[in-house]
């Protein structure tokens, strides 16, 4: 299945696209993962294509999956489910956009998945696609959106999420919060860049709501991609901003980011110090490089990294970089469900567990407590995740306090809520050692 997923015949975006969701639906591999699988001949406007058509299957997964269940009695090889599928979310995408034809659109759908299979598959595997995607277009277009009671059940089934995902934030958020969320995570992510220097950025970026942050509009990456190898911007959601900005780097010190890879943080850190050092910690292994390209763009600032675990001795191992085993400021990016980060991370629904919420808050606390260790008297840390699950945040740092209240004091929390600020979700909290 690999050999034939990159091959080099299939550049276009379309059978790419298929040929890639007949291997999510085979392995679940990480979305990202399977996107670095694509063939390196597509590239430019069809590769976007391909990601979006991918992200959209991964995305409505759930709704196309008990549409498509009444209409196939055996499942089809893996090539004409992926086939299926990404004609299904062209379907979804039609129904959505009511200024279309959107019967002349279904029709150009049906036809086009047709062709499509005649060259990917069979002809006989054509005619079973003619008239599966005929009748799933029906079936998506006879569903209605959810009423506003309406059940975890049929909330999760018409928006694509587990069932009991969707139970949980109806009891953490209440109706109209989890259907505002549900309603956001089925949106595609808006690209969005930090721009790094004083000169003004180029006219394509248009600014946000969020000082130093742009949308980035389509059809401009050769630009962008030159723009990052000078170091003047860098690819980051609005919601990153929190977390160093309630770690306040002054200039002139000395700060500490653990689970820094792959370094965007660690940039906004050096960029708010201007001068000083700052040390980028995360584990030995595949994260390592990525962490060192982008500290190599820091300006001003000294930055080294260290390759440690957070709680395996890692003050030790600083010393024995010549480094500080205390700092003014450490900032720890834990780790976690990934919650709030839905939109971007499509697959992250289809991968969580409901027991991942307790493994993840007990790491996060040893992790904070261990971190807690290298923070100066005086000093601050600040204690974040891309989660919007209290667990995770309030509880975690509240048993921190528990343990530690004699120590540290809270100084500050933030909550994202990605429905109500228009970007990420994220916690962040602000402790000080007395």
């Amino acid at each position: 299945m690999r050999d034939g997923f990159q091959s080099a015949q299939r550049v276009a975006a379309w059978p790419e696209a298929a040929w890639a969701v007949a291997h999510w639906l085979g392995d679940r591999e990480r979305s990202d993962a399977l996107l670095e699988g694509l063939s390196p001949s597509l590239v430019g406007v069809e590769r976007a294509r391909c990601q979006h058509l991918v992200y959209g299957v991964i995305r409505h997964h759930g709704r196309l999956e008990s549409a498509l269940r009444p209409l196939v009695a055996h499942p089809p090889r893996p090539i004409v489910q992926g086939v299926l599928r990404v004609a299904g979310f062209e379907l979804i995408e039609a129904l959505g956009n009511a200024s279309e034809d959107v019967e002349g659109t279904v029709a150009k759908i049906v036809h086009h998945a047709v062709e499509r299979t005649k060259g990917l598959a069979s002809a006989a595997e054509a005619r079973l696609v003619n008239a599966v995607v005929r009748r799933l277009g029906e079936a998506l277009a006879a569903q209605t959106v959810p009423p506003k009671l309406a059940s975890a059940e049929v909330l999760a089934a018409y928006y694509s999420h587990p069932a009991w995902l969707v139970r949980r934030w109806l009891a953490q958020f209440g109706g109209e919060a989890t259907r505002a969320l549900l309603e956001w995570n089925q949106q595609p992510g808006a690209a969005h860049v930090r721009w790094r220097v004083a000169t003004p950025p180029p006219e394509f970026l248009t600014p946000t709501p969020w000082p130093g942050f742009y949308d980035l509009a389509p059809g401009h990456w050769a630009e962008i991609e030159g723009l990052l190898r000078d170091g003047q911007l860098y690819l980051q959601d609005p919601a990153t901003r929190l977390a160093v900005a309630a770690l306040a780097p002054q200039a002139g010190e000395t700060v500490l980011d653990l689970c820094a890879a792959p370094g965007g943080k660690s940039l906004q850190i050096a960029d708010a110090m201007g001068t000083g050092r700052l040390v980028a910690v995360d584990l030995p292994g595949e994260r390592q490089p990525r962490l060192r390209e982008n500290l190599g763009r820091v300006r001003g600032v000294t930055a080294i990294a260290v390759a440690a675990e957070l709680g395996r001795n890692v003050q030790g191992r600083l010393a024995g970089a010549g480094l500080p085993e205390r700092f003014a400021a450490v900032l720890l990016d834990a780790p976690c469900s990934n919650t709030g980060v839905m939109r971007q991370r499509v697959d992250v629904k289809w991968r969580l567990q409901e027991g991942d919420f307790v493994r993840h808050s007990k790491q996060q606390y040893g992790m904070l407590r261990a971190a807690a260790e290298c923070v100066a008297p005086g000093g601050r840390i600040v204690y974040s995740t891309c989660s919007i699950d209290p667990e995770e945040n309030e509880l975690v740092v509240e048993a921190f306090l528990k343990k530690e209240g004699a120590d540290f004091t809270l100084e500050s929390k933030t909550l994202s809520r990605p429905w109500e600020t228009g970007h990420d979700g994220a916690g962040v909290f602000c402790l000080r050692r007395k």
